[in-house]
């Protein structure tokens, strides 16, 4: 089947970047915030200076770690009709923005700190809305006690979808237990959560080629304990890695190899998720700059690498708005995230996120979800055969004459040629001031009729509980 993609490394270009992430790592070394980490690599090979915190891995570890990693698994959700296998055969998974700390109200257009109450409304309408395939824990919970936040925004995510879901925070190896404990009620265990991992989380290194210690010691639960781990390298150009594409790309590269490493010496066989959310800095503003062009190139270059590996992987963003827009009117949002995500990421974050990330719009959501509908028109397997080509219906129809009324036209007029969505369009295609008053009205119309299987009150009592205990704990 014939599928459009872009590329952006030759193989000579893919060599290099891994010999020197090799490089990186033998001579140059990841920093690691944790004794206990440091000492498996050690146990494993690596060469150790614990005054430095810093560990060399040789070559190698990381072939091992590359060996024995879980190339393809599920992200199993609460209703099995809705797991995800990865790697993607067509179009990616897509999911939402996620860990924002501000929200768009949909009732009142305040735009304000986010709370648990957000987070189960948005997550309801992600629910509802087939184009999110999983879903994110895409809000903060402020108003919890700030070092239990995560099992928060896990706890009731997971009452209100029965999508998969993955965490975007993680601090310690507690909090990573006290959210395997509330997967496990759920799952029925933690042996069946281990067979069926209902959530997944991203575990950030920080730039350039350090591992702080709550992150790290928290992925080495999860891997034990079977949940998939997304280790997001977020290299800034310029800032946390070099500013060149190649030296963001090496970067970003090195650092997944590095929590590659780390999972399976701790746990051999663990599932794995390529990651990347690095771009360029904006030099004008001094945040990373997610509509570069360069953007694009690291998407579709750090795809080509993970396929180097075959590891799924989430490289590549969605998410066509900085407020409540459309961007159809536009051309350099939609086409550096189209082509990046083109590059062949199994997983794409980004639907509802506004303000650079920072925030979450209900109404950008329902955009995000028409816009993504609409490109993936370019994602579709067409099929390249014999009977499409129809040489004999050319020779049937002879020179200079028409295929109109050919049985062959006839036979693939539906279902061949692709066709826009004009419900959609018919949104993407408004003026920008009426875009946020229609989407509002989408949005209240869902949550005014979707409904999630709820969780029985047992699990939910037992779920409060063990957070609440753990904000006893972190609280004090």
């Amino acid at each position: 089947m014939a599928k459009a993609k872009t590329v952006f490394l030759n193989q000579q270009e893919m060599d290099l970047i891994h010999a020197q992430s090799i490089k990186s790592l033998q001579e140059i070394g990841i920093k690691v915030h944790s004794k206990p980490v440091l000492e498996i690599l050690e146990k494993n090979g690596a060469s150790v200076d614990y005054k430095a915190m810093v560990a060399k891995i040789p070559e190698k570890m990381v072939n091992q770690a590359l060996e024995s990693v879980q190339k393809e698994f599920t992200l199993c959700a609460r209703d099995p009709k809705r797991d995800l296998k990865v790697p993607t055969k067509t179009y990616p998974w897509m999911t939402t923005s996620g860990l924002a700390v501000f929200v768009n109200d949909y009732n009142t257009g305040e735009y304000r700190d986010s709370t648990r109450k957000d987070i189960a409304a948005f997550t309801r309408l992600g629910d509802a809305v087939d184009s999110a395939d999983f879903l994110w824990t895409a809000l903060t919970a402020r108003d919890v006690t700030p070092l239990a936040h995560g099992p928060h925004e896990l706890w009731v995510t997971m009452q209100n979808t029965t999508k998969h879901v993955q965490g975007v925070t993680v601090q310690s190896a507690e909090d990573a237990k006290v959210q395997i404990e509330l997967a496990a009620l759920i799952a029925g265990g933690k042996e069946e959560l281990k067979k069926r991992p209902l959530f997944s989380v991203i575990a950030c290194p920080i730039a350039p080629l350090t591992y702080e210690q709550g992150s790290i010691e928290a992925q080495v639960e999860l891997a034990k304990a079977g949940i998939p781990v997304a280790s997001m390298s977020m290299s800034n150009g310029g800032v946390s890695s070099p500013l060149p594409v190649a030296g963001i790309l090496v970067n970003a590269n090195t650092e997944n190899l590095g929590g590659i490493v780390i999972s399976q010496m701790a746990a051999p066989g663990a599932p794995h998720i390529y990651c990347s959310e690095s771009a360029p800095m904006d030099m004008t503003t001094g945040s990373m700059n997610y509509n570069s062009v360069d953007k694009s190139f690291l998407s579709i270059g750090l795809a080509q690498m993970a396929k180097r590996y075959s590891l799924p992987s989430l490289v590549a963003d969605a998410g066509w708005g900085d407020q409540t827009e459309a961007c159809v009117s536009g051309v350099l949002t939609p086409v550096t995230q189209l082509t990046g995500i083109m590059g062949g990421s199994d997983l794409v974050t980004g639907l509802g996120s506004i303000d650079s990330a920072k925030g979450i719009s209900f109404e950008q959501f329902i955009v995000d979800s028409y816009m993504w509908d609409c490109c993936k028109n370019y994602l579709h397997e067409v099929e390249i055969s014999e009977e499409k080509i129809g040489l004999d219906a050319v020779k049937e129809v002879g020179h200079g004459h028409d295929f109109l009324t050919h049985p062959h036209t006839l036979k693939y007029l539906r279902g061949e040629l692709t066709f826009w969505d004009r419900e959609k369009l018919d949104l993407l295609e408004m003026d920008d001031k009426e875009v946020p008053a229609e989407a509002n009205r989408i949005v209240k119309s869902i949550l005014d009729k979707h409904q999630v299987e709820p969780l029985a009150n047992d699990l939910i009592e037992k779920g409060d509980s063990i957070i609440a205990k753990y904000e006893d704990i972190v609280g004090n």
